[in-house]
């Protein structure tokens, strides 16, 4: 969406309020709704069942991925200067200094973190803390921005079947699943200030149509028993339990779809942007289905809750 109307020498807003407003919109606090999910998946890819040091690499993530918003912000702010004076950094609502030193205090307790849930967890993390640096302050206007970015949203899952299961073999597929929605979304994102390019936003629907039909079934299962079933083994495959990647699939599929549509009919900034948006908050769905195809539906369904919170949340704070 367009930016407000800014004065020509912004001045720094007034208040606690004001600057933990500022800082909300630095982090893009909805976005956060779309890291636990990586963890959630990487786990259940690993057939491992989700403990405390899958709440530490959650934790982990989450500081990680805020650490890239910050820094992504500061290493921009000269371009947001010209283009999207609104934001906290060229507005002066937050100093340049305090953005650098928070990216730095994330960046080190999510590693902090992911030592807490293991030596596995901690080789994933770094490459993966090195990625979303690398991608801030030089990959990003590159070629090779989308698949850094991708490869950081494919390390998150790891992150996760690391810290549960001690390996991450078996969640490659869901990684790199993962890591293809991702690759479309920033293709997009490259757009969305300057808007006029039909095709990558149609590369980022056929990509999103194709993985809906790859995450929609889920994989041959072993069976598995539930609580309260009295040790009775049920197969994963049927009933509810069937339907369940498909109908996270298909909640991909509705969030992501329609604004790459539009932004394919009309590449403007401002639906660009939408489309942005709604792959953003698409990952979540995508996320519930790689659980759901791995057999873990509890996590989907944990998962697929995060969805409602982050469409409330981008309401009040955008995600871009």
């Amino acid at each position: 969406m367009d930016g407000p109307a800014v004065p020509t020498s912004p001045q720094p807003a007034q208040g606690s309020g004001s600057q933990s407003a500022a800082w909300a919109e630095l982090l893009r606090l909805p976005a956060l709704f779309t890291v636990p999910g990586d963890v959630l998946a990487g786990s259940a890819s690993a057939s491992g069942r989700p403990g405390p040091r899958t709440l530490w690499a959650i934790g982990s993530s989450l500081c990680l991925y805020e650490a890239g918003m910050v820094l992504n912000d500061w290493a921009d702010r000269a371009e947001d200067a010209a283009e999207r004076p609104h934001r906290p950094l060229p507005s002066g609502r937050v100093r340049p200094a305090a953005a650098l030193t928070a990216a730095c205090a994330m960046t080190a307790t999510g590693l902090a973190l992911a030592a807490r849930s293991g030596r596995p967890a901690l080789t994933v993390a770094v490459p993966l803390a090195a990625t979303v640096w690398a991608y801030d302050l030089g990959l990003k206007r590159t070629p090779a921005g989308p698949a850094a970015m991708a490869a950081a949203r494919a390390l998150d899952l790891l992150l996760g079947a690391a810290a549960t299961s001690g390996h991450v073999r078996s969640a490659l597929p869901s990684a790199a699943l993962l890591g293809t929605h991702t690759l479309a979304l920033t293709a997009v994102s490259r757009h969305e200030t300057q808007g006029g390019a039909p095709l990558t936003p149609l590369a980022a629907l056929a990509t999103t149509g194709v993985l809906t039909r790859l995450v929609s079934r889920g994989r041959t299962l072993t069976k598995g028993k539930l609580p309260g079933a009295k040790g009775q083994s049920i197969s994963f495959r049927s009933g509810v339990l069937a339907a369940l990647p498909a109908a996270c699939a298909a909640a991909y599929a509705a969030t992501a779809a329609r604004p790459y549509l539009h932004a394919t009919l009309n590449p403007s900034p401002p639906l660009t942007q939408r489309a942005v948006s709604g792959s953003i908050r698409a990952t979540i769905p995508l996320q519930a289905a790689l659980c759901a195809r791995s057999g873990a539906p509890v996590s989907a369904l944990i998962t697929a809750a995060l969805a409602p919170l982050a469409a409330r949340f981008a309401k009040r704070v955008s995600v871009t």
